[in-house]
């Protein structure tokens, strides 16, 4: 999403409106995942991979580790599926909320990292978490500022996990293959719709972008980017959303201070559920959706 407003520069006037309405779910989903996982230096907001779910009843601090802990493990999926990773390289993140991304890619793999980021509060923001993990030297956030990069050819890696669906994908893919080296891989984590029926008629901006795998892969396919990598990993997604729902509970039933409370809190739990949950989770189970891991590499 954040390579967006490059593409809006062009046409403000026209697209004013869809750009603020994926301004407001980046902050709304940086301010949930702020609240549920912070204070940070390192925040993710996107999908993690479970392996194994615990026994019911988790108290929500063990939680929320739990799904921190699956979230790293995604980023650390990405970067197996994108071996060699190009430790020491020079990366762009299509940020996804608040540079947790950017940390992992920074401290792990001793990459430079240029974050794209939507909101521009979190440009300090992203700044600060560098420095306090000891990487601000090698972390660059700046604000969705992409299109003075193009045709630069000077990265060694793009990554963007939950960030390529609600961007016009021809151009984007375009873009993204002149930001690369020769030989530089883009990297996608992502949820995808296999079947037009799966999306959700929500009108969140997240679920009506979703864009099918087939028509991701043959837009790159013309932008001229090979596709290397392609893990379906849908099954290991559908345990984050069991976990956040579990924890969800937590969440509302501390509000709670009565009877009466305690029942709407459970209500609220349910239409929340039904909402964001378990039309994901069904649908990745049955395979309507995939959640998926792609790797594509410039070649020339």
């Amino acid at each position: 999403m954040t390579a967006l407003s490059a593409l809006h520069e062009k046409h403000p006037a026209k697209r004013d409106p869809e750009l603020s309405e994926v301004l407001a779910y980046h902050e709304a989903l940086a301010e949930r995942g702020l609240a549920r996982f912070g204070p940070g230096p390192r925040v993710h907001c996107h999908t993690g991979l479970v392996d194994r779910l615990p026994p019911p009843g988790m108290p929500a601090p063990e939680l929320r580790k739990r799904l921190k802990a699956s979230q790293e493990t995604l980023l650390a999926e990405l970067a197996r599926a994108m071996d060699p990773f190009p430790d020491g390289g020079d990366v762009m993140e299509v940020g996804t909320g608040l540079g947790g991304g950017a940390l992992y890619w920074a401290q792990e793999h001793r990459a430079t990292v240029t974050s794209l980021l939507s909101v521009p509060a979190h440009v300090e923001q992203v700044r600060r978490y560098a420095h306090a993990g000891g990487v601000g030297a090698r972390i660059h956030p700046r604000l969705c500022s992409a299109e003075d990069m193009r045709g630069l050819g000077c990265f060694d890696a793009i990554i963007c996990v939950e960030n390529a669906c609600a961007v016009p994908r021809a151009e984007w893919l375009r873009g993204a293959r002149t930001w690369l080296k020769p030989g530089g891989l883009l990297a996608i984590a992502d949820c995808f719709w296999v079947r037009p029926g799966s999306v959700h008629p929500s009108g969140d901006t997240w679920r009506t972008h979703l864009g099918s795998v087939s028509g991701f892969l043959a837009a790159a396919r013309e932008a001229g980017l090979e596709l290397e990598v392609h893990d379906n990993v849908s099954s290991r997604a559908v345990g984050f959303w069991t976990l956040t729902s579990e924890l969800l509970v937590h969440e509302l039933m501390t509000q709670a201070t009565d009877a009466r409370g305690l029942r709407a809190a459970l209500n609220a739990v349910r239409m929340e559920s039904q909402r964001e949950h378990l039309w994901l989770q069904q649908g990745l189970l049955d395979g309507s959706l995939e959640y998926a891991l792609l790797v594509l590499r410039r070649e020339h």
